[in-house]
């Protein structure tokens, strides 16, 4: 029985060069793929893959809050994180997330087959790059964790945050999250409030840095 694999990235040429790395393999198959985090989501409960390859910064819906509410609803599917950023900020956070492997996506092509077969066998896979930073991590402690968007913000505050990052309007982001223009205004105040931010740039300039967006 094949492994079935669920593609998740904004960039369709990385798509095309994942899916076509993976089909040469005869013991996996890729079902489907998503060009952003709420698509991988509703395909996730589409397809039932066995493993979801799921890019780190995508629009809409980042990786780290896909990878939450995958793993939330289907705790068997095993998460492998694809991202251009070894900064510990983004692999804390997926690991925490639930990602079982997390490759860095210049040597993604020569690894992925290999963590697929890994987190299939309940292992962790990290890229040798990442894992210095997790040991790094590790000895430091997570002393700057409170300071952290995860660590301060609700997950649908997270939400609204990625979206105004995205230039998205209050009435825009009412219509994706299925929330009032009213409630959009008071998740929003709440964020700057937390934060301690000002304006628009500002919150902007920090789920940049915090790795919510890739903007």
């Amino acid at each position: 029985m094949s492994t079935r694999v669920l593609l998740a990235d904004d960039h369709e040429m990385i798509r095309e060069g994942l899916r076509s790395l993976l089909e040469k393999q005869a013991d996996l198959e890729v079902v489907g793929e998503a060009e952003d985090g709420h698509a991988a989501v509703r395909l996730v409960q589409k397809l039932h893959p066995n493993v979801v390859v799921l890019d780190v910064a995508m629009p809409g819906l980042n990786g780290v809050e896909a990878a939450r509410q995958i793993t939330a609803k289907h705790p068997h599917v095993k998460i492998i994180a694809l991202s251009m950023h070894e900064d510990r900020r983004y692999v804390s956070e997926m690991l925490k997330a639930g990602a079982s492997g997390y490759l860095l996506k210049g040597g993604a092509f020569r690894e992925l087959v290999e963590a697929v077969r890994a987190v299939m066998k309940d292992r962790i896979y990290l890229t040798p790059a990442v894992a210095r930073t997790v040991v790094d991590e590790y000895r430091r402690g997570a002393g700057e964790e409170a300071k952290s968007a995860f660590a301060v913000l609700t997950e649908r505050e997270r939400e609204v945050l990625q979206l105004l990052a995205e230039g998205k309007s209050a009435k825009e982001i009412a219509g994706v999250l299925a929330l009032s223009v009213k409630t959009v205004g008071t998740h929003r105040e709440h964020i700057m409030e937390k934060l301690n931010l000002r304006s628009l740039a500002e919150l902007t300039k920090y789920a940049i840095r915090e790795g919510l967006t890739s903007l």
